[in-house]
């Protein structure tokens, strides 16, 4: 059974190992500076809730933010590099 493990991470690329490590200290980070700090200013239940929520909706714009970023870098690569020299 081990070897079917290593086997099949063999197959995965590296920057997608990357990819994923990044992601989980991006959530990690999410929840440490943000969710927690919200939630936890709050002292009744319906106030905590929203703070959550409210954290979630922080965490979807920044998630959006960068998706939009990354497609416009991927879209305007060329003129980029002309920009750029």
């Amino acid at each position: 059974m081990p070897s079917v493990l290593l086997l099949a991470l063999q197959k995965i690329g590296d920057e997608y190992l990357l990819f994923v490590a990044a992601g989980i200290v991006s959530l990690v980070a999410f929840v440490g500076l943000i969710f927690v700090p919200a939630v936890g200013s709050y002292g009744r239940v319906w106030e905590k809730a929203a703070a959550g929520v409210l954290s979630i909706f922080v965490l979807v714009a920044l998630v959006l933010i960068g998706v939009v970023a990354g497609l416009a870098v991927v879209y305007y690569y060329d003129e980029l590099l002309n920009l750029l020299g």
